[in-house]
């Protein structure tokens, strides 16, 4: 599960292509990938491929659509780290994001708001 909710920095901004551009075609992201990555058409048929495995992107009959949103995977990826590295707990991960970081008072404000619309 680890794994499935993390992407490198290259996978990251192949995803964002995709997420920008979908639905699209293969041959339209071969393009878009040999413009803004410098990629080979072997290379991009192979990070699709590791991606779709994975659940994130579908490849079907040379169309390329979003499984998960882009908003949906970050939150799942958020999810699973807290899970990971904080046992679940929002509110360690909290004081262990603001022990380092001042939070402003719009930030503040907008954590209040959350809280109050879940209540």
């Amino acid at each position: 599960m680890v794994e499935e909710y993390s992407l490198g920095n290259i996978e990251s901004r192949f995803a964002d292509i995709i997420w920008e551009h979908a639905p699209l075609s293969t041959n339209e992201l071969i393009k878009l990938c040999e413009k803004v990555l410098g990629w080979k058409r072997t290379t991009t048929y192979t990070v699709l491929k590791k991606l779709s495995k994975r659940g994130i992107f579908q490849n079907q009959n040379g169309t390329i659509t979003v499984l998960i949103s882009k908003e949906e995977f970050y939150a799942r990826q958020s999810e699973s780290y807290i899970e990971r590295s904080f046992g679940g707990s929002l509110p360690s991960f909290l004081a262990a994001f603001t022990s380092r970081k001042a939070l402003s008072k719009e930030e503040i404000q907008e954590i209040q708001d959350i809280i109050n619309r879940k209540k």
